[in-house]
């Protein structure tokens, strides 16, 4: 009987797996694609309305967001102690589909003029985000162990990348021909895709356990529906990784104000900053992609997690410094080339570093202290830097004032990422 012929070489080399390994790999790097496509296709709708409400109202928007994620995540808690977790993904991810239909029915009778409207979809499609995200990582961290995932996540984080690239085009190309209410029912479609993916993926780890996990992801997890939150306060692992992505949503919100100071000031025109804006997110999304697809999985077999933690806190830092520092002629392009430079190693280096960081945890963390962590600590990191920065700016403080406060922050943000990087390399994490 002739024999299968392996997959071609370059193939193996841009995924970074091994030939058993590569159906997971594609079927991972589908499943991103289409869920991150789904959602940048649902994104500019989000962000319209938004704009509908005012800039007054985006400090409550964020509000909003947070206290949802604070009765969501007893919900998702619950669910993790009924249901196995592999078979929960599907039935999530069918869930927000059921959601997507219900809007595209509000739409369609000219719900989209609503306030209420506005305010529903707007955090809605904020709190999907990030739980549909973090549940894919969860399922990330299940199907691999540490070794295989410092591989592959960097090509699984491209599928996310290109989906991000894929998700804007399809609005600009479909929003006159289907409208809002039709691109609801695409997204809809493209997270179909990524169900299918899952089911794929399930039946790859049927016939490929984990050699030190059998069974694992087959099973309900035991505790209260409080056991992530809990987990996440005796850890100080869990603190650390908590601690690494508040002070990286900090430093975020940071650069967002100054770039909000800074460019109206410089540059008047309404079309030529909307021609420098979508230059940079192409720059970024372009930069992320070719990261992600030839240089991670490289990176982090010469370097280690470690440093790639620490890159993008040094990076910050370098940043800041040079930001703070720079005269006004130049301080346009030292944000531009800064911001470009951080946004690429957060999506590329940083984010599949820091995922990799749960692959040492208990099955139990990696979803409910991971998903507690991704969600409300993420937002509760949005929302009080927002306020924390007005704040700041009402007592006086220009930009340049709040740019240099971030260069000590930076620096703990290095501290943090090092110390973190040297628990999870010990795998340390009580």
């Amino acid at each position: 009987m002739p024999q299968p012929e392996p997959p071609p070489a370059l193939l193996l080399r841009l995924t970074g797996a091994r030939p058993d390994e590569l159906p997971a790999a594609l079927g991972s790097f589908v499943c991103f694609f289409a869920l991150l496509a789904g959602y940048y296709v649902l994104r500019p709708l989000r962000d319209e309305m938004a704009l509908q409400l005012g800039p007054n109202a985006l400090q409550q928007l964020f509000t909003a967001v947070f206290l949802t994620m604070l009765a969501v995540v007893p919900v998702f808690g619950w669910l993790t102690r009924r249901f196995a977790r592999k078979q929960l993904l599907p039935w999530l991810y069918g869930f927000f589909i059921i959601n997507l239909f219900g809007f595209h029915e509000v739409l369609l009778f000219g719900g989209s003029q609503s306030a209420l409207v506005a305010k529903a979809f707007f955090v809605w499609v904020s709190v999907y985000n990030l739980f549909a995200i973090s549940l894919f990582w969860s399922l990330m961290a299940d199907l691999f162990e540490t070794e295989q995932a410092e591989r592959l996540v960097g090509f699984i984080a491209a599928g996310g990348t290109a989906g991000a690239l894929t998700g804007p085009v399809l609005t600009l190309s479909l929003v006159g021909w289907l409208g809002p209410k039709g691109l609801v029912l695409v997204s809809a479609a493209l997270l179909g895709v990524s169900i299918v993916a899952i089911l794929f993926l399930r039946r790859w780890a049927a016939q490929h356990p984990r050699a030190a996990q059998p069974g694992h992801g087959e099973q309900p997890f035991e505790g209260s529906v409080w056991s992530g939150l809990r987990d996440l306060l005796r850890s100080r692992y869990l603190l650390g990784i908590s601690a690494f992505l508040l002070l990286y949503s900090l430093l975020s919100t940071f650069l967002y104000f100054t770039q909000a100071d800074l460019v109206p000031r410089l540059i008047t025109d309404s079309a030529e900053r909307t021609r420098l804006l979508a230059g940079v997110d192409l720059a970024v999304n372009g930069l992320t992609l070719a990261v992600q697809l030839l240089a991670f999985g490289k990176l982090v077999q010469r370097v280690g997690v470690r440093w790639l933690l620490v890159a993008m806190p040094l990076v910050s830092l370098v940043g800041f410094v040079a930001l703070s520092a720079a005269p006004v002629g130049a301080a346009l392009a030292v944000l531009v080339a800064f911001g470009i430079v951080r946004r690429a190693g957060e999506y590329a280096i940083s984010k599949p570093a820091r995922e990799t960081l749960f692959n040492v945890l208990p099955a139990e963390q990696q979803y409910r202290a991971k998903n507690a962590i991704d969600t409300l600590v993420h937002r509760s990191g949005d929302t009080t830097s927002a306020w924390l920065i007005t704040g700041l700016r009402s007592l006086g403080l220009g930009a340049t004032q709040l740019t240099w406060l971030a260069v000590p922050l930076s620096a703990l943000w290095c501290a943090v990422a090092w110390w973190l990087g040297g628990r999870a390399q010990r795998q340390l994490i009580d």
